[in-house]
């Protein structure tokens, strides 16, 4: 005989074997994603106890509410070594001043969305936002302070796609002349950025040990696809390189010096642009015009993707609109034989 589930008890998506839990704690709606059904049976049934002993003896469950405030502190101290710190600081205090003393299980998706209406102004900012504040509750969630992660309850807004900003050939010679003239001993790091295409946090964390100049290859391990790969080095790059090599280097010694203990060019990068009068541009776009330079050059963008360490085929795919084969009309493909062969009658006269 068939046996009905619990009231609290659903699949989402139905057929996908993920189960759901449904209960109330004070009247407040709780949900928690579990995983296999009779996992889910067993999480249910204790989470109904807990809440009937609550109930019941009010005065033994007493405990300290835990705001946002506080899952916020876990979240930094989570982020401390992470190369966009910066960012999760900034964040937190923007979303510790309207939410941060608030309980967190008392904040719901319907307050979330009415912040972020009322603070973000693009798609973008909306989802960072959101992004930042699920962290959170998952933070919170993994150490026993919440039940519950309401930000995942809020829509994801679809991002327009922007073309990725690269330099011409003329603004690759205008700023590396002014680095040279106005900060030298950062010009080695721009001309490898460029020439190499290797993210920031790839670059400034690489040692002279993962260094091969013989065979003109840097081995990069702990990418940001979590994966190791090869950078493979031309006459500049290898040039540049060159120029920082000290006469006691040591292996373990970083190649490219950073300024303090994060990843950050800001103080040399961002003067030499507004002087070469470089709009739009940050350091990520040194990525972008190595990949957009061999896209012109006529890589395919199977090229494109392994020398960049693109995860997938389509991230790389973004560039094909710079390839000189995709500039040619594909209806090129089907002409030169004439209109119609043999069969120009069906032409009109």
């Amino acid at each position: 005989m068939f046996k009905k589930n619990p009231r609290g008890l659903y699949e989402r998506p139905l057929g996908s074997g993920v189960w759901w839990i449904n209960y109330y704690v004070r009247g407040k709606q709780c949900r928690e994603k579990v995983g296999r059904k009779s996992d889910a049976l067993k999480l249910y049934g204790v989470r109904k106890a807990d809440a009937t002993l609550g109930r019941k003896l009010p005065e033994l469950r007493a405990v300290k509410a835990v705001t946002l405030s506080e899952l916020i502190d876990d979240v930094l101290e989570f982020a401390t070594h992470h190369k966009d710190y910066r960012n999760y600081l900034s964040k937190a205090g923007i979303v510790r001043k309207e939410f941060g003393s608030t309980v967190a299980s008392e904040i719901n998706p319907q307050e979330i969305e009415r912040w972020l209406r009322s603070h973000c102004k693009s798609a973008a900012t909306w989802n960072r936002y959101r992004a930042f504040l699920s962290l959170c509750y998952r933070r919170g969630l993994k150490h026993g302070k919440v039940a519950s992660n309401p930000a995942r309850e809020v829509d994801h807004r679809k991002e327009p796609e922007g073309r990725a900003r690269y330099l011409t050939a003329g603004e690759y010679d205008q700023l590396y002349s002014t680095i040279r003239r106005r900060f030298p001993e950062h010009l080695a790091e721009f001309v490898v950025s460029v020439k190499t295409g290797m993210r920031l946090s790839e670059q400034y964390s690489c040692r002279w040990s993962q260094v091969h100049l013989d065979r003109r290859t840097i081995e990069l391990t702990k990418t940001k696809n979590g994966s190791d790969r090869t950078v493979h080095l031309n006459a500049d790059a290898i040039a540049a390189i060159k120029s920082l090599r000290g006469p006691n280097q040591k292996l373990a010694d970083p190649v490219f010096p950073r300024e303090g203990s994060r990843f950050d060019t800001r103080s040399w990068f961002v003067p030499c642009l507004k002087e070469a009068k470089i709009a739009g541009f940050l350091w990520h776009c040194n990525r972008h015009t190595f990949c957009s330079w061999l896209a012109m050059s006529g890589a395919s963008t199977k090229d494109i993707q392994e020398a960049a360490g693109h995860k997938t085929i389509t991230m790389a795919g973004r560039y094909s609109h710079l390839s000189p084969a995709h500039n040619r009309s594909v209806v090129d493909l089907i002409g030169g034989s004439g209109y119609g062969g043999e069969n120009e009658s069906c032409v009109e006269k």
